[in-house]
């Protein structure tokens, strides 16, 4: 019986370490045939490093000032330099990631969610449809930066109302992606068949519509985890953002354009920061897409 047990054992093991190994090959046969993806994602990975590992990568107190130091340039000592008030700009950029990451990455997920349920609703039901999409609509037609401007002056300052103000900002264009699947989906003969088997809406939206949509889905993810970084960075550059005491990319870039032919670095070093992080994520929604759309997959 033991050596039963054991034999049983043991092929489990194999059966697990050949799907890791296949997992593991595919996903270097995948980042083979898609460098820019296999570049994307690894730079996106090492800024949630920096994200996750902030408080202990030689950083300090962002908001403490070394006026006797106010802009030195990058060295020894500081690393990035230092702001107009001799703020550590390494140590403000370093935590500036956190808040840009988070932002993002939550706005993203947020949208989505929100955007499944109601884009199944408005693709699916015709009278529902025709009253949500109309507000849509109407929030779609207020340039995104304006709207967020003007949610975040009513707001007020914060991390949470940033993020409240940019999911407000992407819903409309995300519901739009899941509503335009749902309206080809439900004309689909494995739907009708559905329906004529007698099952409930519920299990057709949640059961045979939604995996279909899921593709789309976590490609716009990304984007708009890339634009809300974007997004955020602006809002803050415009003092419409995070509050001051909470650095970001944006507000320590606002902070030094006054003193930039003097203190570049005080711009450029964040601008850094901001444009890896983003183009990072289109590069690894591009491949995402190509991977993802049978139309594009062909070509890998």
């Amino acid at each position: 019986m033991s050596s039963d047990l054991t034999t049983q054992n043991s092929s489990a093991i194999l059966e697990l370490n050949r799907r890791e190994k296949n997992i593991w090959e595919k996903m270097m046969q995948i980042f083979g045939s898609n460098p820019s993806m296999a570049a994307g994602t690894i730079v996106f990975m090492f800024m949630v490093l920096i994200a996750i590992f902030a408080n202990i990568l030689f950083t300090g107190d962002p908001n403490e000032p070394h006026v006797k130091d106010r802009l030195q340039a990058p060295s020894s000592t500081y690393w990035f330099g230092t702001d107009f008030v001799g703020r550590d700009v390494y140590t403000r950029t370093i935590l500036g990631t956190r808040i840009s990451l988070l932002v993002g990455v939550t706005v993203s997920l947020i949208s989505v969610s929100l955007a499944v349920v109601i884009g199944l609703l408005t693709g699916y039901y015709r009278k529902v449809d025709a009253v949500v999409m109309r507000i849509m609509d109407g929030l779609m037609a207020i340039p995104s930066i304006l709207l967020a401007m003007a949610l975040m002056a009513l707001l007020g300052g914060s991390v949470q109302n940033v993020i409240v103000a940019l999911t407000v900002v992407a819903v409309p264009r995300t519901v739009r992606v899941v509503r335009a699947s749902v309206l080809s989906l439900r004309e689909q003969m494995f739907v009708d068949a559905a329906r004529a088997v007698g099952a409930r809406t519920s299990r057709i939206l949640f059961i045979h519509i939604l995996p279909n949509t899921i593709a789309p889905l976590i490609v716009l993810a990304t984007f708009l985890c890339a634009e809300s970084v974007l997004i955020e960075a602006a809002l803050s550059f415009f003092g419409a953002g995070t509050p001051a005491d909470i650095p970001s990319w944006g507000s320590i870039m606002a902070d030094g354009r006054r003193y930039i032919s003097i203190a570049m670095w005080v711009v450029v070093l964040p601008g850094i920061f901001l444009t890896l992080t983003v183009l990072a994520i289109n590069l690894a929604g591009d491949g995402l897409r190509d991977i993802l759309d049978p139309k594009l997959r062909h070509r890998l």
